[in-house]
């Protein structure tokens, strides 16, 4: 065993038996400044892995922490088995070190009402713990304390239905943060069960005019790539970060969007972005050439997120997801952000053409 494995099993060894959450904070803590020291040392793929697998753990041990503080307080144990679920980049397996919540809660069938009166103070508190440990609130409110994401399967698949039955600009980005969902703890067979649904969902009526997929990429080509006519990289035009670069959404939500459009439209199930592309490659779906690019873009994208640079709060490492215009000056770093906002550029050219026949089709 590498000393770096070691390493990284004693961190992670730490936070599976840390009992409350300020010990949880403390491994967490000792385990990122670990591993951002080793940013610029590792492939970016394996990197990234490891910041996956640290949240994993913090998340899970925060599971268990709340089931402990509930029982302490008087509600008991789970009265049924239950999945928590992420969504967004920790979804997706590919966090930053400070990402922030994004995710549900799958329970069980049983009395409905008894149910709830569990697991809604079980969301509530389970957030705070996460809140406590590192995990900033979602601004979008993607969190198992909001009763929009916590549910039985019954509640889940018809608040899937009803958003695909509505198909708006709010209810496909809905439907598109749930196409990233991953398990992360508790009993899987229900998060097995719920991604069954959703799929279903997603492949139901594709050819229609109430084409989900279709509807999806509606959404997704409203973003651009942040490259000018002349191939020159578009930076923040004013406010506080006047002159630097949002890498989130100029680099990264893009490719995101782009790969998941494509995951969804050949049947892909992973929620992965770099599995999502391995995949697209073995069906020879889309041109190898066009997914290496794309592979490439992504991994400057996961790296330059996580090379912006970080304040400490708290002992907890907290970030924007810009790059400082200082930085941009850099000759070798410019040069991997336009090679990669020119791949977006493309493959949005494609993807638009794609959207223009669809809505032809269906005029």
């Amino acid at each position: 065993m590498s000393h770096d494995t070691a390493m990284n099993n004693a961190s992670l060894n730490a936070i599976r038996s840390a009992a409350t959450p300020a010990l949880l904070k403390a491994a967490r803590i000792e385990a990122q400044n670990r591993l951002y020291g080793e940013l610029t040392s590792m492939p970016i793929q394996a990197w990234n892995r490891e910041v996956s697998d640290l949240h994993d753990a913090v998340m899970t041990q925060a599971c268990r922490c709340c089931e402990e503080e509930m029982i302490r307080e008087g509600f008991g144990p789970p009265p049924s088995h239950y999945a928590f679920i992420a969504f967004g980049s920790v979804g997706r397996a590919e966090p930053t070190l400070w990402s922030d919540q994004d995710n549900g809660l799958i329970y069980g069938e049983g009395d409905v009402e008894e149910l709830e009166a569990y697991f809604e103070p079980f969301g509530r508190k389970l957030s705070e713990i996460l809140e406590q440990v590192g995990y900033p609130p979602c601004p979008g409110s993607v969190m198992l304390s909001n009763p929009l994401w916590r549910g039985n399967l019954a509640s889940w698949e018809r608040q899937l239905l009803e958003w695909r039955d509505i198909l708006a600009w709010e209810q496909v980005r809905y439907l598109m943060i749930a196409a990233d969902l991953r398990h992360i703890f508790g009993e899987a067979s229900l998060t097995v069960a719920l991604r069954k649904t959703m799929k279903a969902i997603m492949e139901a009526d594709q050819g229609s005019d109430r084409d989900v997929v279709t509807a999806i990429l509606r959404n997704t080509v409203r973003h651009k790539a942040a490259l000018n006519i002349l191939g020159q990289v578009i930076t923040e035009q004013s406010g506080e970060h006047a002159g630097d670069f949002d890498v989130k959404y100029g680099l990264y939500i893009p490719i995101v969007n782009a790969v998941r459009y494509l995951a969804l439209q050949y049947g892909v199930e992973a929620s992965s972005t770099w599995e999502r592309i391995s995949q697209l490659v073995q069906l020879e779906a889309v041109p190898t050439r066009w997914l290496e690019s794309c592979s490439r873009a992504f991994g400057t994208a996961v790296k330059l997120r996580s090379l912006v640079p970080p304040e400490v709060d708290n002992g907890l490492l907290t970030g924007t997801h810009y790059l400082p215009q200082e930085m941009l000056k850099q000759k070798e770093l410019r040069r991997e952000l336009r090679e990669s906002l020119s791949t977006v550029k493309v493959m949005y050219r494609t993807l638009q053409r794609q959207h223009r026949y669809a809505e032809r089709k269906w005029l």
